[in-house]
């Protein structure tokens, strides 16, 4: 079934019967949907036609062998101005059919006698243009010509002037332009004169602006009446056609926006935003333009007129940009109106500017029914930006309204973790006598807080106390875990508890803090009358030592995190390796314990390398887990090294950091180093392990006997 459309001269007369069509000249190719097909196809049927214009060969290649000629005889009435039309023509269709179809484009050309003619018309060729984008209507039509901000498609106006009759022919997944052109040729010149003054006089003023939009939108250093599928030399392309500017403005328009969207999009600063803005804007849509920046205090106490912070101000003459700035910051806009308004027209700053008349508008900034601030763009010479453009500032206002409302956010949530993370974690690493310390910490996220926690502080009597802990997960929740544990470590030290009566107490009130957290979930679930829930029920399922993981030949504990959304309370799960030191003549006295974290290990100045003490259960799964203490002396010369997983499990593919030993073979090479160049050192070799950043916190803690 097909649903068929045409156009043709107004007397028709009833079809003779037809003459077999194979027995007549026919060529048909298959051209790509891409910039090279509309050359392609004005190459082709140039050939096609010169074929069969070659009376001379032909019947030569006859006599020789009449069986190995197939091809119909030659044919009259094929002129150079039949060429030059069918060129001009078929490269009409081809460009319409690529640029707004898409697909791979199908070329048929035939020549028709007279008596073959399906309009009972003289000899006539026939041309077909496929593409298989049925959806998409050929623009030109009727349709497209009544619109008035239609700029494209006028090609089709030529081919109507030059074809006997044409039309378009739809069929299940594809879409046919024809037009059949007169062997004889038609009187078209005084056709194409009267439709070139009456367009003329119907645009006016618009076709005038249609080009400076275009002049604005078309990239610099190219043809801006060049055809957008690009033409190669040769005498085929005489036939090609100017391109309607609009055209070129809508594709370079799309390209400007996608490119501008990456690009904003990548920034986490506000002022950055608006340099970057001022950068693409000038000098290919504007040249100059300024961005203001409304203050983001609190609404509550700020004044209702707070003045904007001018952020950024950019020239296409980089010496007139500070005067320019001078004048703007003198009088910011205030715009009138709703939020979603258009752009708004503003004085011309003739003060900072060489150029003593143009067009200014002023775009706001809206993001998430706020407003961050205002874009404002100059163009000298302008009476006002043609409509393309102006549609074209809007779009691209509101791609750098939403970036300074994301860059905002991201300010916004770094600024809480930075004063999370400096209640999380110590301002400083105590000095222990007769011990050099060095740290690396690395959280995930660079600036939020994580779930890795450490460190070393004075507990009193001669002793000092060190912890390196990993709340399983990361972000906020871990973080609040790590509020809970080294608080309580400090206070349970300073209590005077034993490194394992320290560990068992914590173990504890992470249990009673899960139990608190489960219990209060439960009650918002009944509250919900959510019946079937029991969020303690949840928790109690997960097994407890459902996953185990190798370090240094030693199996630690390393479980999931078992929040869901029903329960609302995550249970809290911390590997963690604290311990005591005790400075003494031969070293430093060293009490360890090690719940659910990669073993400490000791690198003595020959080389070996040992754990240093043997793996406990994780925190917070066990109730009535106890944990003891393990001591031995660090001599002088021996480095203590503690990490956490994010260095032991370190991926590279299938291959962890720590297989086969890895972390213990990493800190044999350090032996003379001191503890800051140790640090540094597995640093580097964790880093390198893999090109892809890593994926989870990483900290590691040196001590080393003096």
């Amino acid at each position: 079934m097909q649903r068929e459309t045409d156009s043709h001269a107004p007397e028709s007369r009833p079809s003779p019967p037809p003459v077999p069509r194979e027995a007549h000249p026919c060529a048909r190719t298959a051209l790509p949907g891409n910039s090279l097909a509309p050359a392609a196809a004005r190459r082709f049927v140039r050939s096609a036609l010169a074929d069969w214009a070659e009376p001379a060969v032909r019947a030569d290649a006859a006599r020789a062998d009449p069986a190995e000629d197939p091809s119909p005889p030659a044919v009259d009435g094929i002129t150079e101005r039949l060429a030059d039309d069918a060129v001009v023509l078929v490269s009409e269709l081809v460009t319409n059919a690529v640029v707004h179809a898409g697909t791979d484009v199908e070329l048929l050309c035939r020549f028709e006698y007279a008596e073959e003619n399906d309009e009972g018309e003289g000899a006539s060729l026939l041309v077909e243009v496929t593409d298989h984008h049925p959806a998409r209507p050929v623009h030109g039509a009727s349709a497209d010509r009544a619109s008035d901000g239609a700029e494209y498609g006028r090609g089709l106006h030529l081919v109507a002037s030059l074809a006997e009759s044409w039309g378009i022919t739809y069929r299940t997944g594809s879409k046919t332009v024809w037009a059949r052109l007169p062997v004889d040729g038609v009187d078209v010149a005084r056709e194409l004169e009267a439709y070139a003054g009456e367009q003329a006089a119907e645009r006016g003023l618009r076709a005038a602006e249609a080009a400076e939009a275009a002049e604005l939108l078309a990239p610099a250093g190219q043809d801006r009446a060049s055809h957008p599928g690009g033409s190669d030399s040769g005498a085929d392309d005489s036939g090609s056609g100017d391109r309607d500017p609009g055209a070129w403005g809508h594709r370079d328009a799309v390209t400007f926006l996608a490119e501008a969207s990456d690009l904003l999009a990548g920034q986490l600063d506000e002022d950055l935003v608006a340099a970057l803005a001022g950068q693409l804007l000038v000098p290919h849509l504007a040249d100059w333009c300024a961005v203001w920046l409304d203050d983001e205090g609190d609404r509550r106490t700020a004044p209702p007129a707070s003045v904007p912070r001018l952020a950024r101000v950019w020239h296409r003459s980089e010496n007139r940009i500070e005067e320019l700035h001078r004048v703007l910051e003198k009088e910011p806009p205030r715009l009138a109106g709703p939020l979603h308004s258009g752009p708004v027209p503003v004085p011309w700053p003739a003060e900072g500017l060489a150029e003593s008349s143009g067009t200014a508008l002023a775009h706001r900034l809206v993001a998430g029914g706020r407003s961050l601030g205002t874009l404002l763009v100059g163009r000298a010479g302008l009476r006002r930006f043609p409509d393309d453009v102006t549609g074209l500032l809007q779009d691209f206002s509101r791609r750098v309204a939403l970036a300074v409302g994301a860059a905002r956010q991201y300010t916004r949530q770094a600024t809480i973790s930075r004063v999370l993370q400096r209640g999380l974690l110590p301002s400083s690493v105590a000095e222990v006598p007769g011990l050099q310390t060095a740290l690396v910490y690395e959280p995930r996220d660079k600036g939020l807080a994580g779930g890795d926690f450490y460190d070393v502080f004075p507990a009193g009597g001669g002793r000092w106390c060190f912890a390196l802990g990993d709340v399983c997960g990361n972000g906020p929740e871990a973080a609040v875990v790590t509020g809970l544990a080294r608080p309580w470590l400090r206070l349970l030290a300073r209590e005077g508890y034993s490194v394992g009566d320290v560990l068992t107490r914590l173990n504890q009130a992470l249990l009673d803090d899960a139990m608190e957290a489960a219990e209060a979930a439960a009650r918002a679930v009944a509250a919900a009358g959510l019946g079937g829930v029991d969020p303690l029920a949840r928790t109690a399922d997960v097994d407890p030592l459902a996953r185990t993981s190798r370090a240094h030949g030693s199996p630690h504990t390393v479980l999931p995190h078992t929040g869901s959304p029903d329960t609302a309370s995550p249970t809290r799960f911390l590997s963690v390796l604290y311990g005591e030191l005790v400075p003494t003549d031969d070293g430093v006295r060293c009490t360890v314990a090690c719940a659910g974290h990669p073993l400490p290990l000791i690198l003595d100045p020959e080389g070996g390398v040992r754990a240093a003490a043997e793996p406990q259960v994780i925190l917070g799964v066990l109730e009535d887990a106890t944990y003891t203490g393990e001591t031995f002396l660090l001599r002088r010369g021996e480095t203590l090294l503690l990490v956490t997983d994010g260095v032991t499990e370190r991926r590279d593919g299938p291959r962890q950091f720590d297989d086969g030993d890895g972390l213990a073979a990493a800190l044999a090479t350090c032996t003379d180093l001191s503890a800051l160049h140790v640090a540094e050192r597995i640093r580097h070799l964790v880093h390198e392990f893999s090109a892809e950043p890593p994926d989870d916190d990483l900290a590691l803690l040196v001590l080393q006997a003096q």
